[in-house]
């Protein structure tokens, strides 16, 4: 909404999320998650703004963005296209990025994509968005679906009025992870990777919430641009359901808004329908989806 009200000299607008009112004072949240407290007394006029629908996103823009918020151990320039790779831990990290040009046509760019891979002991792989011309490009050369038995992964974004409200938890943030949240972002082993990637980021940050002294719910934020990226967000079995998930990405939210974000991305598989309905309630929606493709002489 937006609220109308007298200061010392004059009136002045007021923009935001109206997070309620107490003692006398209206409580309005705004896009880089200051609160303003208005006396009720001052506010000479206040007025609903309707819901803006999101603002359309470049998706080429976006897919690379994705990229630069988490980048591989190695990245390698193949002209626009980006070579990347990570002791094979996870497909985004192992995959080309082929947006923009290669800077050759594409026959020598696959074969040159083959032999980054192939010197390093791993399958070419690509990172395709879906319904794209390079998406396209690539099956016509012949490359199939690395993994036809999973569902797409879905791209989401929304703005961060959506998600920058005060999360019922205490979202501890720090600029690095220690064994404790690398304990909850994995079940199991870390892959040796995984710290170089999850940490390679030039502004990252590390949210954590404990409840009865014990960690439980983890993720990580990014910023690229304006844009806060989300991901690595786990909360273990015995406590899912609380709103944990929800909470680590409000407090990212809150964290990216006095950094200049403005907007928001994650990625979520289709198949995950208790994270990608807890998305939507929060504002997300799709803005595209990718899948990975694999060379067929792999």
């Amino acid at each position: 909404m937006v609220v109308r009200h007298r200061i010392e000299g004059g009136l002045t607008d007021v923009i935001g999320v109206l997070e309620g009112h107490r003692d006398g004072r209206l409580v309005v949240r705004h896009a880089d998650s200051s609160r303003h407290e208005i006396e009720i007394a001052a506010v000479t006029a206040a007025k609903p703004i309707p819901e803006m629908p999101l603002r359309r996103v470049d998706v080429d823009q976006l897919f690379l963005t994705t990229a630069l918020g988490r980048p591989a151990a190695e990245t390698v320039h193949l002209g626009e296209w980006l070579l990347r790779a990570s002791s094979g831990w996870t497909g985004r990290g192992n995959s080309v990025l082929p947006v923009g040009s290669p800077g050759m046509p594409l026959s020598e760019a696959l074969e040159r994509v083959e032999a980054f891979y192939r010197d390093r002991g791993l399958p070419p792989q690509a990172h395709v968005r879906l319904d794209s011309p390079a998406a396209a490009e690539f099956q016509e050369q012949g490359w199939i679906d690395a993994h036809p038995d999973r569902s797409d992964v879905l791209v989401m974004h929304t703005t961060l009025d959506h998600v920058n409200a005060l999360p019922p938890y205490d979202v501890q943030l720090a600029e690095r992870p220690d064994d404790a949240w690398y304990g909850v972002a994995f079940e199991g082993p870390v892959p040796a990777p995984a710290p170089v990637v999850l940490e390679g980021a030039p502004k990252a940050v590390f949210a954590s919430i404990a409840v009865d002294g014990e960690l439980v719910a983890v993720g990580r934020g990014s910023m690229t641009g304006h844009w806060l990226g989300i991901d690595a967000v786990r909360v273990l079995p015995g406590h899912r359901g609380q709103g944990l998930a929800a909470a680590v990405v409000q407090g990212l939210a809150r964290w990216a808004g006095p950094q200049g974000g403005r907007r928001t991305y994650l990625e979520v598989l289709e198949s995950n329908l208790p994270a990608v309905t807890a998305y939507r309630r929060l504002g997300y929606v799709e803005a595209y989806r990718y899948r990975y493709l694999v060379s067929p002489s792999r």
